[in-house]
């Protein structure tokens, strides 16, 4: 049985994640308050951002940048994207 969450970044109920996504206080945070769905946009956001920053996520450093933009990404004023970012063409 699957549980739902009223999901902060969708702004409604949504399916919840299996479990946390990520360790510690946050980690459970995104866990009761993030859908499935709000957690795939993150991750499609948190790559463009590795690609973007050439970011290494073992890199300590990274990943605390990272962790900052997620927070921020959901619970704060959203996750900028680079300023010379640019979307790729869809066809």
């Amino acid at each position: 049985m699957s549980r739902s969450v009223h999901c902060v970044l969708l702004k409604r109920e949504a399916p919840g994640l299996d479990r946390p996504p990520y360790p510690g206080p946050l980690g459970q945070r995104i866990f009761e308050n993030v859908s499935k769905e709000g957690w795939e946009r993150w991750r499609g956001h948190q790559i463009m951002l590795i690609n973007e920053y050439r970011l290494t996520p073992v890199d300590p450093k990274s990943r605390k940048f990272l962790e900052t933009e997620m927070e921020k990404f959901f619970f704060g004023t959203g996750s900028s994207k680079p300023g010379e970012f640019v979307e790729p063409a869809r066809d």
